[in-house]
C-alpha cells in the first residue's frame, strides 16, 4: 500500500513537472514592434529592446507571469541584481552592451569603468547635453522617449492602451485634485539610455515623498499586459515651485532590475538642467505633472502621442513653454517617413 501511494505521489509530481515545462515553453505571441519618432529627423524608428525575449516570456507566458508575481517584481531580486552590477566582474558586460546598442562613449566624462553600474550611471560632458536656459522653457529631464498629454479631464484616463490614475500615482487625493485638467509628461528610459535625470525647471523644491511599490518593467511590452504599472511600482516625487510653471511634480519610478534610485542634489533651491539623481541598472521612468494652463507642451510631442508614438528626446532640450507664453502651433509638425 505504501509503495502504491508513493508511486502515485511521484506520478502526480512528474505530471505537474511535465505540465509546467510545457507551459514554460508554450509558444509566445508575436509582439508588435516598439516604434518611436526620432525628433531630430522626424523619422519613425523601431526600438531595439534589451532582454526582449525575457520580457515577452515574463508578461505573456503563464509560468513567466507566475515568476513575475513571485520573484521578478520583488525588491530583493532587483537589489540582488543591482548589487551584482556593482561588482568589478560585471565590467565584462560593458563592451558587448556598448557594441549591441551603439552607445557613444566619446561624450562620457570618463572611458574606463569599475563595474557595469559605474558605466550605467556615467556622467556626460556638459557640451553633450546643452540646456535651453530661457526662463519660459521646460526642458526634458532625461534622455528617453516621451508621451505627452494635456487637459487631464479625470483621474483615470487612457495612455497607450493602459489606465493612469493620478490619485493612485501620487497616493494623495488632495494633491491629485490640483492637477485635474493639467498636463502630464512621461519620459521612459531604456537600459541603453543615459541614466541620470535633471530638473526640467528651476525653483524651490519640497522634501521627497517616497511611495513604496513593486518593480515591474516599464517597457511597452510589459505595459501592454499590465496597465497599472506606474501606480504599482516604487516611486518618489518632489514638487518644484516655479513662478511661471507653478507647482511641478517630478517623480522617478523604479522598474525591474533597477538597483536603486539615487538622489544627488543637496539644496532646496535648484536650477533648470541641474542633476537631480540617477537610476542604477535597469530601465525606468520620469513623470512630470503640471497644473492647468501652466504649460504648452510642444506640438510635435502631442501629435506623436496622439498617433500612439513616443518621441525620442535628450536632457536639456525644449519640450514645452510657459502657459503665459504664446501657444506653440501643432499644425506645422508632421511625421516624414519610416526607417
Amino acid at each position: 500500500m505504501k509503495i502504491t501511494k508513493t508511486k502515485k505521489r511521484w506520478g502526480i509530481i512528474l505530471l505537474l513537472l511535465v505540465v509546467i515545462t510545457g507551459l514554460a515553453f508554450y509558444p509566445l505571441p508575436r509582439q508588435a514592434p516598439i516604434q518611436y519618432v526620432d525628433r531630430e529627423s522626424g523619422l519613425v524608428k523601431t526600438e531595439k529592446v534589451a532582454g526582449e525575449k525575457w520580457l515577452v516570456w515574463l508578461y505573456n507566458n503563464p509560468i513567466g507571469e507566475a515568476t513575475l508575481w513571485g520573484l521578478a517584481k520583488r525588491k530583493v531580486v532587483s537589489s540582488i541584481y543591482g548589487n551584482m552590477m556593482d561588482r568589478p566582474a560585471s565590467a565584462e558586460k560593458i563592451g558587448p552592451f556598448v557594441e549591441e546598442f551603439d552607445i557613444d562613449l566619446s561624450i562620457a566624462q570618463k572611458k574606463q569603468f569599475n563595474s557595469f553600474n559605474d558605466f550605467f550611471t556615467r556622467k556626460l560632458k556638459k557640451s553633450a547635453r546643452p540646456v535651453d536656459t530661457s526662463s519660459n522653457i521646460v526642458v526634458s529631464p532625461a534622455d528617453g522617449k516621451i508621451l505627452a498629454y494635456t487637459n487631464i479631464t479625470n483621474t483615470d484616463f487612457i495612455i497607450k492602451g493602459y489606465r493612469f490614475d493620478v490619485y493612485s500615482f501620487l497616493a494623495d487625493s488632495a494633491l491629485a485634485r490640483k492637477y485635474l485638467d493639467g498636463s502630464l509628461i512621461i519620459v521612459r528610459l531604456a537600459p541603453n539610455d543615459y541614466h541620470r535625470f535633471h530638473f526640467p525647471v528651476g525653483g524651490n523644491i519640497s522634501p521627497i515623498t517616497p511611495i513604496d511599490g513593486g518593480y515591474y518593467s516599464v517597457n511597452p511590452i510589459a505595459l501592454r499586459k499590465k496597465a497599472e504599472i506606474f501606480c504599482l511600482n516604487k516611486r518618489e516625487f518632489v514638487i518644484i515651485s516655479n513662478p511661471l510653471f507653478g507647482n511641478v511634480v517630478m517623480a522617478e519610478v523604479g522598474a525591474t532590475m533597477v538597483g536603486s534610485i539615487v538622489q544627488t542634489y543637496k539644496s532646496d533651491f535648484v536650477i533648470k538642467g541641474q542633476e537631480k539623481g540617477y537610476f542604477k541598472f535597469g530601465g525606468s521612468t520620469v513623470v512630470l505633472l503640471f497644473e492647468k494652463n501652466k504649460i504648452h507642451i510642444d506640438g510635435d510631442l502631442l501629435i506623436n502621442t496622439s498617433k500612439g508614438l513616443e518621441t525620442a528626446v535628450e536632457v536639456g532640450e525644449r519640450i514645452g513653454v510657459s502657459g503665459f507664453a504664446q501657444e506653440a502651433s501643432v499644425e506645422s509638425f508632421e511625421l516624414v517617413g519610416l526607417d
